[in-house]
């Protein structure tokens, strides 16, 4: 017997984990973080479901962090096995794990020093009985900050420590991501790599972002051999850069037990993917001919090269208006190194446009990528008009809330939104509000939304070109099960909302499939 348990990103999109149990090995598939509302978020991520010491190996499908965030509390209690991805994923996750650690260290000492901050006006109020002045306000700030850009972490420690206050820890240190790669291996595509007694998994391309894998996992019994697909996220078909998803596999590797596959977009139609040059065309010349500029959420991985790579295109064709681009993140700036050192896992139009042609797909001369805090804040106040693409893809966290809160007032700029914002995000908010709303003449009556705890008329355009996404649709994810050369038993299916979910196992039962859509702790055994 097999059984899965499943564990996150079950009955909603992020925290993908899922656990399969051969009864000599638990083998761990994916690690991802919770994504959302901020307390709920933190609480699901700080309680891991599963005894760390049982699991005897892990295979990570790609980097995104809402599949690979928690590895680092994987690795620093009771974890002792192996983690295998591919190689791209692997060199991918030197950047990402340490930027979420970073990110995860710099929200506690920022959440920190405005608890504190709050407290020591209070307390300067209640001494005077009246409101406190902007002076002390100023002074209070300069006790906690090295300069205006850098916190003084001891000094907050401390008087924390003095008053009494409540102090919030990160889910894992910069440290202790780095500690965390020690354990991560990188396979080809298409190799049968061991990770438990009988048990293997081998990689096919999924075409979702560079190095993104279905993991096909075989357990060999004297009486039967078992054969799990987990899909991760499912790419796009005939998108830029990229491979398409696997629809050949090997033979041996044909006859499904259980497809374990993500629905994101099971009940939703992405506009088609050659409209994604003209689409951006038209958003960033309307944007420009207002005297505004365009602010691009964005992941770090994957979406940002792929938007650097378009506009690439359209300088070269003249098309628009060459405006300066800002790539404000340092994750994007290593990451796009990553996609460079790789054009193994390019498509063969990429090849043609810029390889065979000497060019490379990711640089041209007026792309400059951000580095410093200090220039990403100057950039904020720059009203010249410009590109920025920054992360974190849903704004919740980076330096993406710095753009937004600087020029969402301002009817001039436009927030374009590219991805899937899951629910409960600032992201998810800006679509909600700024997609509905005409804020094209600056109203008086603006949505307000809230960043970083202070709220902010939300009077720039706000527009959303769907075909951006990574996803596939659910045209492609039933391309996936329908036109491979597959054999499937069963499907279980994860990773979306709960309309998502629903709508897409119901098109699946219809075609004669055997479909459940799992919770939270369900189990399934093969």
């Amino acid at each position: 017997m097999v059984e899965l348990r499943f564990l996150g990103a079950a009955g909603e999109v992020t925290g993908s984990m899922h656990v399969v149990d051969t009864g000599e090995d638990k083998i761990l598939l994916d690690c991802g973080m919770f994504q959302g509302r901020r307390k709920e978020a933190g609480e699901k991520n700080r309680t891991f479901p599963v005894d760390r010491s049982e699991i005897t190996s892990m295979v990570l499908s790609h980097a995104h962090i809402d599949h690979s965030g928690r590895i680092p509390m994987l690795t620093r209690n009771g974890f002792s096995g192996r983690i295998v991805t591919t190689r791209p994923t692997r060199a991918a996750l030197d950047y990402m794990l340490l930027d979420s650690g970073h990110i995860q260290e710099s929200d506690s000492h920022y959440l920190n020093y405005k608890s504190l901050r709050a407290f020591l006006y209070e307390m300067e109020r209640s001494k005077g009985g009246q409101q406190i002045s902007g002076k002390e306000k100023s002074a209070i700030k300069k006790l906690l900050k090295k300069s205006p850009y850098e916190l003084d972490v001891d000094t907050i420690a401390s008087l924390q420590k003095e008053h009494g206050l409540e102090v919030v820890t990160p889910l894992y240190t910069q440290e202790e991501a780095r500690q965390s790669l020690g354990y991560i291996d990188g396979y080809p595509f298409g190799t049968p790599v061991t990770i438990g007694k009988d048990v293997t998994v081998k990689f096919y391309v999924a075409g979702h972002i560079l190095g993104s894998a279905f993991s096909l996992i075989t357990v060999k019994r004297p009486e039967q051999t078992f054969r799990i697909l987990y899909t991760g996220d499912v790419g796009r078909f005939d998108k830029p850069i990229l491979r398409d998803p696997t629809l050949v596999f090997d033979e041996e590797d044909r006859d499904i037990d259980l497809l374990i596959t993500e629905s994101t977009y099971g009940d939703r139609e992405h506009a088609p993917v050659e409209d994604l040059g003209d689409s951006l065309k038209e958003v960033l010349t309307r944007t420009v001919e207002r005297g505004g500029s365009l602010i691009i959420p964005s992941f770090a991985y994957g979406r940002t090269q792929e938007i650097i790579y378009i506009l690439h295109e359209l300088y070269e064709s003249g098309t628009v208006p060459r405006v300066p681009v800002y790539v404000d993140s340092p994750l994007a700036s290593n990451i796009t190194t990553v996609f460079g050192e790789h054009p193994e896992s390019y498509d063969r139009e990429t090849h043609e446009a810029f390889l065979e042609k000497g060019l490379n797909p990711f640089y041209f001369d007026k792309i400059k990528f951000v580095a410093s805090v200090e220039e990403s804040m100057k950039l904020t106040r720059d009203e010249v008009p410009h590109v920025v693409i920054s992360a974190s893809g849903m704004c919740e966290a980076g330096r993406i809330l710095h753009h937004l809160r600087y020029k969402i007032h301002d009817p001039k700029n436009t927030v374009l939104l590219v991805g899937y914002m899951a629910q409960h995000t600032l992201g998810r908010r800006l679509e909600e509000m700024g997609l509905g709303h005409d804020n094209g003449d600056a109203p008086a009556d603006a949505p307000e939304v809230k960043i970083l705890g202070k709220a902010y008329p939300l009077k720039a355009r706000v527009e959303k070109i769907g075909g951006f996404s990574a996803h596939g649709d659910r045209h492609e994810l039933m391309r996936i099960i329908t036109r491979s050369n597959l054999n499937v038993k069963n499907i279980g299916i994860v990773h979306g909302e709960a309309d998502q979910s629903e709508t897409f196992a119901k098109r699946l039962t219809e075609k004669g499939y055997n479909t459940f859509i799992p919770g939270p702790g369900d189990r399934f055994r093969l």
